[in-house]
């Protein structure tokens, strides 16, 4: 019989909190780009830059907090983040009402929040790692992922509503207090957490900057998992605006439909989270890992085929349906698969120089395929990214190896 995971006090805290702060960022999912056509009458490029450049300065301000975050006591770390988000996204109400709003302003907000949303990712796995034995990483990070496919479905519709009834301003502000409750709950899991000990030179040198990707590129299970992640993340992303191009405008699809077509397909993602912990218990973690990884790239090709009506409102919806359920399985085994092949001293750069690396490769691989799709049409750029999707799977792990060791604590003096 298979044992129930009772995670304990503390990660429950933590799942509460992550599970609020999700909740509030996807209600406010599109805010700033309305906030910048309805109220400060950008147009295009603007809206693009705010979308795409602010995530690519935030990964770039975000490179030196790896080692800043790797040395510093985890739970202060996730509740100051919170709280930097908190503030930054509370100017944006405040310069509203007194009307001094800008777009500068928020794309340096956007820039804020990415950055702290890096730190954050990067000290919560550090934090999990120390929180829980390993032999509960799985079902803390399959819970995660579930929490985080269930505010996906719940949030973009809360969110329309109230961006209907109350502005788009007022799902920021609601944004801003789900990061505040968040940082109550992490404050709530309690404990003491001692200070990492810092083996190397006290302050931050140049290399450290590059000590995440170092480590990673240097691990012959981690190294392929990087580029597979990271190329199929990129890929999977910059075909949305073509996706939403070809929808709204060519096949004449609703934005209804369009919500929808995204939308209702997440519970995949839920189902996959799910069922994740117990498919490796049966058939072994590295093998639900490559198999899953595998299949997740099968599936989008099939946009490529999408045409008008209900036919092809169901197509995208079957293929956004097998790809999130793949997705589903694959990110809490990858996640804890990646927390076990990283020593505890070295998770925080780590984990920043996977975000980071991320993050910059979709926002390349958006601004490349916006091109694409210029010169030959948003079909055949959905096309081509899904044929190179069927690639990735040559970059997953083909072969298992050992586990580092963990360093040996420093001897306590008497």
């Amino acid at each position: 019989m298979r044992r129930t995971h009772r995670l304990g006090r503390p990660f429950g805290w933590l799942w509460a909190a992550y599970g609020t702060s999700a909740l509030g960022t996807w209600l406010a999912f599109g805010a700033f780009p309305l906030i910048a056509i309805r109220v400060l009458h950008a147009g295009p490029a603007e809206v693009a830059a705010l979308s795409s450049v602010g995530a690519a300065v935030g990964a770039v301000v975000a490179v030196p907090l790896g080692p800043w975050v790797e040395f510093r006591r985890k739970r202060q770390v996730l509740i100051g983040m919170d709280l930097v988000r908190c503030a930054a996204l509370l100017t944006v109400p405040v310069a509203f009402a007194l009307g001094a709003l800008t777009f500068v302003q928020l794309l340096l907000v956007s820039v804020v929040v990415a950055a702290a949303d890096i730190a954050f990712r990067a000290a919560s796995g550090a934090y999990l790692k120390t929180l829980l034995p390993g032999e509960d990483l799985l079902a803390a990070n399959a819970r995660l992922e579930s929490t985080s496919w269930t505010t996906t479905i719940v949030g973009p519709p809360l969110g329309g509503a109230a961006i209907g009834l109350l502005g788009p301003v007022a799902t920021v502000v609601a944004d801003a207090v789900s990061h505040l409750l968040s940082a109550a709950g992490i404050r709530a899991t309690g404990g003491g957490e001692p200070r990492p000990e810092r083996r190397e030179a006290p302050r931050l040198r140049a290399r450290d900057l590059l000590d995440g990707w170092r480590y990673v590129l240097a691990d012959t299970a981690l190294r392929p998992l990087f580029f597979n992640t990271a190329l199929f993340n990129g890929l999977v992303m910059a075909t949305q605006p073509l996706l939403a191009v070809l929808m709204l405008g060519r096949l004449g699809f609703a934005p209804w439909q369009y919500g929808l077509a995204f939308a209702a397909p997440a519970i995949g993602g839920l189902l996959g989270s799910r069922v994740a912990p117990s498919l490796v218990t049966r058939f072994g973690q590295r093998r639900v890992l490559v198999l899953s990884g595998a299949l997740r790239a099968l599936w989008p090709v099939g946009l490529a085929f999408l045409g008008p009506g209900t036919a092809g409102l169901l197509l995208v919806m079957g293929v956004e349906l097998g790809l999130i359920f793949c997705c589903g399985v694959f990110n809490p085994v990858c996640a804890t698969y990646r927390l076990e092949r990283t020593p505890t001293d070295r998770v925080a750069r780590t984990l920043t120089a996977w975000a980071v690396t991320t993050r910059a490769t979709t926002a390349l691989l958006t601004a490349l395929w916006g091109a694409l799709a210029t010169l030959l049409g948003p079909r055949p750029a959905v096309a081509l990214a899904g044929a190179l999707l069927l690639a990735t799977p040559l970059l997953l792990p083909r072969r298992p190896a050992p586990l580092p060791s963990e360093p040996k604590p420093a001897p306590t003096r008497t």
